[in-house]
């Protein structure tokens, strides 16, 4: 079979390995398709997204509609004439009446082993929940929630140290080397999709900034996958005297003390340890309200934090 026609919709940092799959193995890219420009930061000024900035620098055409289902846009993919189109991290779902255009379909690079981790959160899902491994899945896009059928998957192993942020970078390099595989598939002869079992189906819902709040009365295990899952975002927070303690790092300890859950156990020139529902916490990492990321060892040295302080919404109480 020839080489195939594609548009590529893709919007974030986890798309661009696989756009630079398609230039580097000189694919026909017709077009990318990704999110408007955003304000971001005090001066609001418009930033392009990661997949736009790899389009324009290999002259690829670009367009940036607001919603993919008006008569507009379905006119402009349309008259593209594509063979297929490639989704990865778009961020909108597709009308039937665009699915229906490229003549085989429309394919995407979901972060999971579906019917694991539909939506859009996968990669964070997969850490918070303890999973020791998630994988990569290409698969036909219909207009369920990552609910087509399978062209090809992977298992991955997740390492259990590994963040959100790490998991994510192995996932979109190794997600785009599957999707080459899945390109040669198409291109030597076809597919044979396989139907998801929906019955085993979970989801893993977009996360909000109050989703970081940490409840020290969990366990060790789950705060630090907590922490793990949602590293970079939406990152996880305590309390210290009505400021916001952001956690950037942390590791579980084994260690057994009767001791009200969020209580600091210890502080010293190693770092801060915390108790628990189940076991404590030791905080490696940390970041107060308006300042700086630091060492939890650099951080004891420039502020009065005493063993018995309680964090929380009510950590400018000392326990006594």
């Amino acid at each position: 079979m020839e080489k195939q026609k594609i548009v590529f919709f893709g919007t974030p940092e986890f798309a661009v390995p696989s756009l630079q799959l398609f230039i580097d193995r000189k694919e026909e890219v017709l077009c990318v398709v990704t999110q408007p420009d955003r304000p971001v930061g005090r001066g609001q000024k418009l930033k392009f997204s990661p997949v736009k900035e790899l389009a324009l620098k290999h002259d690829i055409e670009i367009l940036q509609p607001e919603k993919i289902r008006t008569p507009k846009f379905i006119d402009q993919f349309q008259k593209l004439s594509p063979d297929l189109a490639v989704v990865a991290a778009y961020g909108q779902m597709f009308p039937k009446n665009l699915l229906e255009i490229p003549k085989n379909g429309f394919i995407n690079v979901h972060a999971s082993y579906l019917p694991f981790y539909r939506g859009a959160a996968p990669i964070n899902q997969a850490i918070i929940d303890g999973e020791k491994e998630t994988g990569v899945t290409i698969m036909l896009v219909n207009e369920g929630m990552d609910t087509g059928d399978i062209i090809l998957q992977e298992k991955v192993v997740i390492g259990p140290e590994e963040t959100a942020s790490m998991l994510h970078d192995r996932l979109s390099v190794f997600g785009a080397a599957l999707l080459g595989k899945a390109i040669d598939m198409l291109e030597s002869g076809g597919w044979n999709p396989v139907p998801q079992d929906n019955q085993k189906a979970t989801y893993a819902q977009l996360f909000r900034k109050g989703d970081g709040q940490i409840n020290w009365n969990l366990s060790a295990e789950t705060i630090f996958n907590q922490i793990r899952g949602m590293t970079p975002w939406p990152g996880c927070f305590t309390y210290l005297n009505k400021k916001i303690l952001k956690i950037h790092k942390a590791k579980r300890l084994n260690t057994k003390k009767e001791s009200v859950a969020g209580q600091i156990l210890s502080v010293s020139g190693e770092g801060i340890e915390v108790s628990t529902g189940k076991g404590t916490l030791f905080l490696i990492e940390i970041q107060l309200e308006g300042k700086k990321i630091m060492a939890a060892e650099d951080f004891v040295k420039g502020h009065k934090l005493e063993p018995g302080t309680v964090l929380g919404e009510q950590s400018y109480l000392k326990k006594t």
